[in-house]
Parts: C-alpha cells; structure tokens; sequence
C-alpha cells in the first residue's frame, strides 16, 4: 500500500493503526507535499517524518517539490478558507502524483495521512479519493483514525515521540489568513539579508531537529522544552543624510513606535552620542568592534555578516547597562554630526521557540 504522507505528527500514529489494521501490507511512504511553504519548512517536516519512518521501519520516497505548477493549480482560489475550494484542488493534485507513483511501484492500493488531520475534511478526502480510484483502479483505503478517541491518542504519540508539531498547515495562503486572523506577525516569510539565523524562526528549529538526529544516532538522552521569550524582526532601516541613503547597521532589537525620526547628535559620552529623537543611541564601528572583539572593516561587511543575536545582547549590555533595554542602537563607520532622518520599522512580540536539553 502506497501511503501519502503530509507530516509525521499525522503519519506517526496513522502508520501505527495501519500496521496494525493491514499487517499483510507492506507500507510505502510518500512525500508529496509542493503546498508546504516557505521551503524551509518543507525540509523540516521532511526531516522529521524520514526520522518517524525510520523508527517505524516504512521505506519512505520524496516526490518532486514542484511548487510552482501546485501554485499554477490553486490560481484565484487564494482567499479560500481551510477546508473551501483550495484544499479540494490541493488534494486532487496530491493525489494524482501519489496514485501515479503507486502504479508506478506496481501497488494495488493508496491512502493518505491527511485523513486523520483534524484540519481536513474527511469527506473532501474521501471524495478526491473515490474519484481517483474509478480514475486509476486503485482501491482508496479511507480509514477513520480520528473517532473513538484517536485524535486525543494522536497527540499522546506526538508528545512521546517528540514529534516536530507545526502550527500551520502548510501552505502560503492557508498561513496568510491564519496570522491575519491571529493579528500576529508572518515571520515564517522573513530570512535576514545575510542569510543569518533569525530567533524563533524555521531556519532554526531545523537546526536543533537535525541536532536531535545526531544525538539519536549517538545513543544521547535529550528532551525538547518549549520557551517562552521576546522576539524580534527588522522590517525596514534606513538612515538619510540630506536626500542620500548613508550605510548603517541597526542593532538587534531596537525598537521604537513612530517609524521616521529627524534630528541631529546632540550629547556624546564615552563614545555614544545622542540622537535628540526617541533616544536613539548611535556608535562608531570602531567601538562596536572593541565591545564585541570582531575586526568588521566596513558597516557595509557589517550588515551582510553580522554577529549573532545573542552576542549583540552583550553589546547592548555594555552600552545600556540593561539586556532588555530596547533602545534603538545605530552603528555608522563614522558619527555624522549633520541632521539626519532615521527610519526604524521594527516589531518586538511575545514568541514561544523549542530548546534542546541533555538528560
């Protein structure tokens, strides 16, 4: 039996009730998923769910991530609510590719892991997968492992097994409504300049779920925590002198309500002068450097490659005396005593972010 796989939380304890229910069958895996988005999070779900086969001892296949032709297939149904229009042709799509490969494997029969996900329709599914099997000859297999108190033991074998549990979906336009609806911000979409690390975002819990692996494979106690802490995003920064964009760097977590300030230095003390608006902060590259012991040439090499978040508290320590002070903090190769217009469009929020603690 081909089975199609969305994510492990749904995977894991559906392949367990399979195993079980068809133990005659020997179960494929196949991840077929080009609505997940940004891409990121599809090598994170495809990640865990290679870690969840592996355990489980299923054979899994990646399909192609064609995302493009899957965004050419939900053209103008992008404002569909979950279970509208859109999913219907996501599934149809998804089951094309998946009852093509399990013809392909030479397979009698196809499932899929979205049937026990409480964000789809059941009967949605079991529509696109009645039409498949009349279209293809395969038989549908479409269980039910949500009734009779399967989504309450789901979880229990989410939580076990330390699955990784999203908490969206999975595509671009499911997300969108969500986070409106959340009024909370997108930050699944937003990666640095240079590429960096963001706190809390996908890019690094992909880092500590392929940790996870490695402390697996080394026999290594560990427990995933979850923490609560204060996040942070640079939407937009730009300094002007007169009508001309100078190069500046914007420390981590500065922060302030109005978004265009204008204004001169006014006070300077050990090397931090003072900006007569918001009581923005401005530095020297030159001190910069002696605070945080790096040897950046240019705010420029900067702003393409810059320190951690976690080394920029340390400046931010030393400067303010106070880690979580959100002063704004403006780093310029040198203190330009003109006026000037600073435009900071920054967003500081309550976030929760996973931590790996050894036993």
């Amino acid at each position: 039996m081909l089975v199609h796989i969305c994510c492990s939380v749904d995977s894991h304890f559906f392949l367990e009730r399979l195993k079980k229910d068809f133990p005659d069958e020997k179960l494929t895996g196949f991840f077929y998923d080009p609505n997940i988005h940004p891409y990121s999070e599809y090598k994170l779900r495809l990640l865990d769910v290679k870690r969840s086969c592996d355990m489980l001892g299923i054979d899994l296949i990646e399909g192609e991530y064609d995302f493009e032709s899957w965004i050419d297939a939900v053209r103008g149904l992008e404002k569909e609510p979950e279970k509208g229009a859109r999913c219907e042709v996501c599934f149809d799509k998804r089951f094309e590719v998946s009852a093509k490969k399990a013809l392909e494997l030479g397979e009698k029969t196809f499932t899929t892991t979205l049937l026990v996900s409480p964000l789809k329709s059941q009967e949605q599914l079991k529509k696109a997968g009645k039409e498949f099997e009349e279209k293809t000859g395969l038989k549908f297999i479409a269980v039910d492992y949500r009734s009779g108190g399967g989504t309450q033991e789901q979880s229990k074998v989410t939580k076990e097994k330390q699955l990784y549990r999203q908490d969206y979906c999975g595509c671009l336009y499911g997300l969108t409504l969500q986070r409106e609806a959340q009024d909370k911000l997108m930050d699944e979409m937003f990666s640095h300049i240079s590429n960096s690390v963001l706190p809390g975002s996908i890019e690094e819990r992909l880092e500590l779920f392929e940790k996870r692996i490695e402390l697996e494979e080394n026999g290594i106690d560990y427990k995933i925590t979850k923490h609560k802490f204060l996040n942070y995003r640079e939407l937009r920064f730009f300094v002007k002198k007169k009508k001309e964009v100078i190069p500046a760097y914007l420390v981590s977590y500065s922060y302030t309500k109005r978004k265009h300030h204008q204004g001169k230095i006014e006070d300077e003390i050990d090397g931090v002068y003072f900006f007569n608006r918001e009581d923005i902060k401005m530095i020297e590259l030159k001190k910069y450097n002696e605070i945080l012991k790096t040897s950046y040439k240019s705010v420029k090499e900067l702003i393409f490659n810059p320190p951690s978040y976690k080394d920029e508290q340390k400046l931010r320590l030393e400067l303010l005396d106070e880690i979580y002070d959100l002063t704004p903090i403006v780093v310029l190769d040198e203190i330009v005593k003109d006026k000037l217009q600073i435009h900071i469009d920054t967003k500081v929020y309550e976030d929760t972010k996973e931590k790996l603690i050894l036993r």
